[in-house]
């Protein structure tokens, strides 16, 4: 079994995406779900959608759709964009909402987001930072004595900010051979609504040895935001759920935008979210797996939104309008993320920084947003530094090559 088939560039877009060349199956997207088998082998109609243009929108978006288009004749059930450029927008879809209807995708539609919800996380740390809450150089034993043990693990030695950008050294509790054994393969068609606490997944990451000494290299793990949703729960006497609606979801009117916690459920409306189950065989039987319990993500990877939602997330942040000067300009701090981790063949170069990622793609535009995978969706942001041009695409199929993510934000950020 193979994580994406394909797909190449490990950890491309903040997608761990390492042991796809390493072994079969190894991606935390692997995680508990899994629905009802819809039919072996299924290839959708690459029924291309009309790109809908708003007035005043400087420039044609041909060459986005057509990206758009691509990503559908190449398996893909369904893909969604959406672009803020300035005071203008721009929609675009093709193919499928869901498989057994035909129906089309939406621009209202709701998905699950993944590994975006590090932004999110991130965003209400440096506001706590802010606020003199917390410090971004506080220990993580300062707020949760004792939990970062073990193994070689030690909290005094690992503060906040190494937890946000990913130089902790903490193993990621998802490539742990017994959490694999549970949620890869058909077994997780047993396993998607065990969910898991904060607790047990930080545990599990704890369970091995630290990668390298805190601050010395760069690896990509979902424990630390795991860590982070805990650091924002004991800093703040509130719950992670709480805090993101608090600070991010009212003040920005983010209405398609949830935190669901142990509910399986995508809220209406969304489409299907399909899956191969990671199998290598192009022609694998094809599950929906819309349902699961998503508490196995955590505080990493959980959040559900739409399009429009996270355009006007990535605006507002990049904007200035969440986070004072000082907490923006530390996000934006970034570090090297190493070559063979940054794809193949001439792909951007990347570096991360607080909960998001710049690459710098062919024309030389440098875009800041994240990528996220969970079974059945695939979604990427990017934006100026500005925030004025934003685009957000989601596939909801998670197979097919990264390369046709990447054509769309070519054709959309260098015409």
């Amino acid at each position: 079994m193979n994580g994406r088939g394909d797909r190449r560039g490990p950890r491309e877009w903040g997608i761990d995406m390492t042991d796809l060349t390493r072994a079969a199956g190894r991606r935390w997207a692997l995680l508990a779900a899994a629905g009802a088998l819809v039919a072996g082998g299924i290839a959708p109609a690459a029924a291309a959608g009309a790109g809908q243009r708003d007035a005043g929108l400087p420039r044609a978006h041909d060459t986005t759709q057509a990206a758009l288009d691509a990503i559908v004749a190449e398996g893909t059930p369904g893909a969604l964009a959406a672009v803020r450029d300035g005071r203008a927008r721009w929609r675009g879809d093709a193919g499928v909402a869901d498989l057994a209807t035909g129906e089309p995708r939406r621009d209202r539609d709701r998905f699950r987001v993944g590994s975006l919800t590090k932004t999110f996380t991130a965003t209400v740390m440096l506001q706590l930072d802010a606020e003199g809450v917390l410090s971004l150089d506080d220990t993580v034993e300062r707020w949760l004595p004792g939990v970062v043990r073990g193994n070689g693990n030690d909290g005094r030695r690992i503060t906040v900010r190494r937890l946000l950008d990913h130089t902790s050294g903490i193993f990621n509790y998802n490539r742990d051979e017994g959490f694999l054994a549970r949620f890869t393969g058909e077994s997780f068609l047993d396993h998607r609504y065990d969910g898991a606490t904060p607790e047990e997944l930080v545990g599990i990451g704890l369970s091995h040895p630290p990668l390298f000494e805190p601050g010395t290299g760069w690896e990509y793990s979902d424990t630390n935001y795991i860590l982070a949703g805990m650091v924002i729960e004991r800093a703040t006497g509130d719950d992670y759920a709480s805090q993101v609606r608090q600070r991010i979801l009212r003040p920005l009117h983010l209405r398609a935008t949830s935190v669901p916690g142990t509910s399986a459920a995508v809220p209406r409306p969304h489409g299907r979210h399909y899956s191969r189950l990671y199998e290598e065989d192009p022609n694998a039987p094809v599950y929906d797996v819309t349902e699961f319990d998503p508490s196995v993500a955590g505080s990493a990877g959980q959040v559900i939104s739409s399009t429009r939602d996270l355009n006007r997330f990535y605006a507002a942040l990049l904007g200035g309008r969440l986070l004072p000067r000082e907490q923006l300009r530390e996000m934006l701090t970034t570090v090297p993320i190493e070559a063979e981790e940054s794809g193949t063949g001439g792909a951007p170069a990347a570096a991360y920084g607080l909960g998001i990622r710049s690459d710098r793609l062919s024309c030389g535009v440098t875009v800041w947003g994240h990528g996220g995978q969970v079974p059945g969706s695939l979604t990427r942001a990017a934006a100026t530094r500005d925030g004025r041009h934003v685009l957000t695409l989601n596939r909801n199929g998670d197979w097919g090559a990264q390369e046709g993510e990447n054509a769309v934000l070519e054709a959309e950020f260098c015409g």
